[in-house]
């Protein structure tokens, strides 16, 4: 075993450990638009998280130069990112109430 890494086989059979390869190719668009929905909701998270903190230590820098335009400008930043986060969220769980009245596979696509 010459391709190893950690006693982990990095060859071109790889398995992510989700029952899929790392590499994969999509052979039809089913697969590849449930990987872009899963991942979006992590981007959504980091997104939002990086929006608090910018939002938050804007608060906090407006708050000991009393500039009440930025302190605004600050809680609009906040309300924006929880407000995204929240549509991102619901239209996560408007898809998995589809999949159960439906009886479709939306997210769980398999080939």
């Amino acid at each position: 075993m010459k391709n190893l890494l950690a006693q982990v086989p990095i060859g071109p059979n790889l398995n992510n450990g989700a029952g899929g390869s790392i590499g994969q190719t999509y052979t039809s668009f089913g697969p590849l638009i449930n990987a872009i929905l899963k991942n979006s909701l992590t981007a959504a998270g980091i997104i939002f998280l990086a929006l608090l903190i910018f939002g938050g230590v804007n608060m906090v820098a407006s708050a000991g130069s009393s500039d009440s335009k930025k302190a605004a400008q600050s809680k609009q930043s906040i309300t924006s990112a929880l407000i995204g986060l929240i549509v991102v969220v619901s239209a996560y769980f408007i898809i998995e109430i589809i999949e159960v009245i439906t009886g479709l596979n939306i997210l769980n696509f398999t080939n």
